[in-house]
């Protein structure tokens, strides 16, 4: 599981996140809305959700439902397929 930064941090970009993050897995890039999780190198820590100033990360499994086009976007920013259903 990976956790996701959704709309509300569009036009913020707050760094909160990114300088609690041990393994520099939050990534901003000039033509992104928001910042984004790159979902194959977080370890699910966690840190990253108490500091957001504006409420805007997640647990994958815990996006509010008019929230969930950002689990897309942020897999497709990486080009990272999003996993299945466990079997």
């Amino acid at each position: 599981m990976t956790f996701i930064i959704t709309e509300p941090c569009r036009g913020t970009k707050d760094k909160s996140c990114v300088e609690v993050c041990p393994v520099d897995c939050i990534y901003d890039r000039k033509d992104w809305e928001t910042l984004l999780i790159h979902p194959s190198e977080c370890i699910d820590c966690a840190l990253c959700v108490d500091v957001c100033p504006v409420q805007a990360i997640y647990p994958e499994n815990e996006v509010p439902e008019w929230f969930s086009e950002w689990i897309g976007r942020n897999y497709e920013a990486f080009g990272v397929a999003r996993p299945g259903p466990s079997a």
